[in-house]
């Protein structure tokens, strides 16, 4: 553990998911490779598709509505929507019908990718972390990714969990850690987030008025090697250190 700045009293925490608590890119490689298989098994022009189509019709869905950019769930629906209706990306289309085959099709296809990027367990010591903390501290997760908490066995730990949408912008934005803060009753000076990324954790804390963790742990933790606009008020080399707090 390395100190950068004094820290407060910690009277709560939030946490970060993706690549904090777990490594996710070989998840998401592992869940697009899984909806890959059940397009080309069910949606014949949509298997066709090149990866720079698959991109061309996100970009559009981002461009039509921006608030896309921060809701996964939402992007990824509209997205499927175009490809299995073999939508062209200048006519997306980001309404999306709540009934109907192509609707079925659409959460079928979600749901393959939903149940393969939650399909993992976390590490012992990980749970050890939360649940140490959790027992002496009320905390939230707060996070732009749409991981389903309750399947990989973290919804216990945490009073709620905080998922980027549109009407909830994605970190390094102050929505979801004022929320957060107004959900703990806990002054933000007093509330220690743990993230990995120094932009959306370290310096979305800090410009929250929170302090900020950083702890990574899907690569090397060494500073020079970060897009480092701020210092974090610690680094932490496990999850354990946490305990130092309570």
């Amino acid at each position: 553990m390395q100190f950068f700045r004094s820290i407060n009293k910690v009277e709560a925490m939030t946490f970060d998911l993706d690549d904090t608590l777990y490594n996710n890119d070989p998840i998401i490689r592992r869940a697009e490779k899984a909806l890959e298989a059940h397009i080309a098994k069910h949606h014949q022009h949509a298997a066709a598709l090149s990866a720079s189509d698959w991109l061309s019709l996100k970009r559009a869905a981002i461009a039509k509505d921006k608030r896309l950019a921060s809701d996964m769930g939402q992007l990824r629906r509209a997205v499927l929507t175009a490809a299995l209706s073999n939508t062209a990306p200048d006519k997306i289309t980001t309404q999306l019908e709540k009934e109907g085959e192509l609707t079925e099709a659409v959460e079928a296809c979600f749901n393959c990718f939903y149940d393969a990027r939650s399909d993992f367990t976390l590490a012992k010591d990980v749970h050890n972390a939360l649940k140490a903390v959790s027992k002496s501290l009320p905390i939230v997760g707060i996070t732009n990714g749409n991981v389903n908490a309750e399947k990989i066995g973290i919804d216990s730990y945490f009073d709620t969990i905080l998922h980027a949408s549109t009407s909830r912008p994605m970190k390094p934005a102050q929505h979801m850690f004022d929320e957060a803060a107004a959900r703990l009753n806990v002054a933000p000076k007093h509330i220690l987030h743990v993230g990995d990324n120094i932009i959306k954790d370290v310096y979305g804390a800090i410009n929250a008025g929170y302090q900020a963790a950083w702890f990574a742990c899907n690569r090397p933790m060494t500073l020079h090697n970060e897009p480092v606009s701020v210092l974090p008020h610690v680094a932490l080399n496990n999850l354990s250190e946490l305990t130092h707090f309570l």
